[in-house]
């Protein structure tokens, strides 16, 4: 197995609620786990989402550099995953930029080891951007929505 895979899994591991996760392909195989052995993992429905450090508070949301920054509160992503904007490839997005939101809401998911967590609006307000792009990897704690809770 590649060293980056498990990489991959330690970080998705410590950004995540899950315990323990055993990984096999073909032959190899690899369990990685941060409690004392002989506990199952949950296979049940995924954990329920841990605010990231920095989201939840008005902070700047700078996207990549741009010049110009937003004022709002940043949902960032409580795990490494792929964001996806929408519950299948032919649904519509959870929510679009002008979007209403109430706090709880679902507003995208992040799939990580083919759990897809949902992830909710942490205030009410407006969608003011989407930051992170449909189907692609995200980091822990990257930005992901920027919603105004003032509009």
């Amino acid at each position: 197995m590649d060293i980056r895979k498990i990489r991959r899994l330690i970080q998705l591991l410590e950004g995540s609620d899950i315990n323990e996760i055993e990984i096999s392909e073909g032959e190899d195989s690899v369990r990685i786990s941060r409690g004392p052995t002989g506990q199952q993992p949950a296979a049940a429905p995924p954990p329920p989402a841990q605010p990231a450090p920095a989201a939840g508070g008005e902070i700047p949301a700078s996207g990549g550099g741009e010049p110009e920054e937003e004022e709002g509160v940043v949902i960032a992503s409580p795990m490494v995953g792929t964001f996806y904007r929408s519950p299948s490839p032919d649904s519509e997005p959870f929510v679009r930029e002008g979007t209403r939101v109430s706090a709880g809401d679902t507003v995208c998911i992040i799939e990580a080891m083919k759990l897809f967590n949902e992830i909710e609006a942490e205030c009410s307000g407006v969608v003011k951007r989407i930051i992170a792009e449909n189907a692609q990897p995200v980091e822990y704690g990257a930005g992901l929505i920027l919603i105004d809770p003032d509009g």
